[in-house]
């Protein structure tokens, strides 16, 4: 959360005729000087104390300085912690760049409502380098933006530049209202003041921006009749599947990588996330799960001691007191949890810079820890490769929210409610059952808002949302890495003819959608081949039906 600093203007006027007022007053602000000035050194001797008397464990790295990102308000609660749809500025400039114009489209803000509402600037990226133009027909790729700055996305998602060129196609990647410099109402203080301004922030809305961007877009290029191929990693290939069922006509097909739109009430287990992360770290090492399964006792039993939380603190190299030691859990739930998303067979830098098979190295770290190491120090030294690979670490703030993601804590306070559970029998994770009640309490006292857990389904299919697909669906690609653990609440299997599941066995979070690289596995090679036949395929139907040879 963004917290607006107010400034505070003292003016003082002294009058002669109350100079002993003036003489008492300057006496008792020397006082509170003094007293600020001993609380200062306090602060400071604590600082260094926390450095100089941390526990220096045999298989420690020496550390400078970072944050970490929020941990999440409910322990195993769906967060945009968990989804890789993450901007950092500084990670930004270490992917590829790609040439395209930065332009600005005027939407509605609401789309459904006919009463005069002020409108907004929804950016977006666009590049006609490639384009075969009007005449051709050349597609449009679109990509559906997440829950994030779109430069972000479009610097992680070099599958699309790079089949572009080969296919005649102009490239567009629209961002999500509320999120990077898309803000209703002129900035993100004005856009997330309270649940008023903040009801415009639902994905109907974000489908009916990407629908207006893009008819819009057509018209002005005189491009009506060519196709509109959609894409979307994550949400956004939630995004994606959706709007190719809700707007047919707007696009010919969509590839909706890592989408878990199953991921809902009464659908997909809810046990299923957190099984499959606990399986990723098991296939690498039975000891390194044990340890890290054993660590949530060690973890509590520790936090109730008498100074617990202060040894907690200096152990694992926290920028402030622990409050309470389910805020470390959380943050430990979510650094395992992005490393079996991200655990990509090279070295990556899309959550946080990465070796490759990095959950390999995690337990390689704690494994490798000399006999006598505690159970608490060995997942410090695990996670550590998630949060600090780099060494340039010092210490981790538990309650910094760097990323932003305000935007998604409220979208699943409203629509976006995706249930998850850990069962301690199945996997590495305590037990924890999936609490609506919780929820709606966090909600209502953060937003003032009740969650509505059956809408999406209602909205995109109901709960049967295979039989939506095959009766009105056609032309989507649903593409899962089985590593990744959104994989359990997405279309795994195929559905129809058109609407294909291409699922490999080691693959994690959307990596068929990141650019190619010389250390690319063969089958990921094969499963972007395939993706590449099938939307061809679209284009040439779509071509054949308009008459046209391309």
């Amino acid at each position: 959360m963004r917290n607006l600093r107010g400034r505070h203007r003292i003016s003082e006027y002294i009058s002669s005729t109350i100079v002993e007022w003036f003489a008492w007053i300057s006496g008792k602000l020397l006082e509170i000087m003094q007293k600020m000035a001993k609380h200062a050194i306090a602060v400071l001797s604590f600082s260094i104390a926390l450095l100089t008397l941390a526990p220096q464990s045999s298989c420690s790295q020496p550390f400078k300085s970072v944050s970490s990102r929020r941990a999440p308000r409910f322990p195993r609660r769906f967060s945009t912690s968990k989804l890789p749809s993450l901007y950092d500025s500084q990670l930004l400039k270490q992917v590829p760049q790609y040439r395209y114009e930065t332009r600005y489209f005027e939407q509605r803000l609401d789309h459904f409502s006919f009463s005069k509402l002020p409108k907004f600037s929804q950016r977006y990226l666009i590049s006609s380098e490639h384009w075969s133009g009007p005449k051709r027909l050349g597609p449009i790729f679109v990509y559906c933006g997440n829950e994030g700055d779109i430069e972000w996305f479009a610097a992680n998602t070099g599958f699309v530049w790079e089949i572009a060129p080969s296919f005649g196609a102009m490239v567009v990647f629209p961002e999500h209202r509320y999120y990077g410099k898309s803000m209703p109402f002129g900035s993100t203080e004005k856009a997330y003041k309270n649940a008023a301004t903040l009801s415009y922030l639902t994905t109907e809305q974000a489908l009916a921006d990407f629908t207006e961007l893009i008819m819009s877009l057509k018209r002005n290029v005189s491009a009506a009749a060519c196709p509109v191929v959609l894409f979307g990693g994550s949400y956004g290939g939630m995004l994606a599947a959706w709007m190719r069922l809700k707007y047919p006509h707007i696009a010919i097909g969509a590839l909706a990588s890592s989408a878990p739109i199953l991921q809902f009430p009464e659908i997909a287990e809810p046990d299923s996330f957190y099984d499959i992360v606990s399986n990723d770290f098991k296939r690498e090492s039975a000891s390194c799960f044990n340890t890290i399964k054993a660590s949530w006792n060690a973890l509590t039993a520790e936090g109730q001691k008498k100074d617990g939380l202060s040894r907690l603190t200096r152990m694992f190299r926290l920028c402030g007191e622990l409050k309470d030691s389910e805020d470390l859990a959380g943050w430990l739930d979510n650094g395992y949890s992005n490393l079996a998303m991200v655990n990509y067979p090279y070295p990556s830098d899309f959550l946080m810079p990465l070796p490759g098979y990095p959950i390999r190295e995690v337990c390689r770290k704690i494994d490798g820890c000399p006999d006598g190491t505690s159970i608490l120090e060995r997942v410090f030294e695990g996670v550590s490769v998630y949060y600090n690979y780099t060494g340039k670490v010092d210490c981790f703030d538990l309650y910094d929210d760097p990323h932003g993601m305000a935007g998604w804590d409220w979208q699943s306070c409203t629509e976006m409610v995706m249930p998850m559970s850990s069962n301690p029998h199945t996997s590495m994770f305590p037990r924890y059952d999936f609490d609506l009640s919780a929820d709606k309490e966090y909600c209502r006292t953060e937003y003032k808002v009740n969650p509505r857990p059956e809408w999406i389904t209602t909205e995109f299919g109901g709960k049967d949302i295979m039989t939506t697909l095959k009766t009105f669906g056609s032309n989507i690609i649903f593409s899962n890495g089985l590593l990744d653990p959104w994989s359990g609440g997405s279309v795994t299997k195929n559905v129809s003819d058109s609407i294909v599941a291409l699922n490999t066995q080691e693959g994690a979070h959307h990596l068929d959608l990141r650019a190619a690289t010389a250390h690319d596995p063969d089958w990921l090679v094969e499963q972007r081949a395939t993706e590449i036949k099938l939307i061809r395929k679209w284009l040439r139907d779509y071509y054949q039906a308009k008459g046209a040879a391309n």
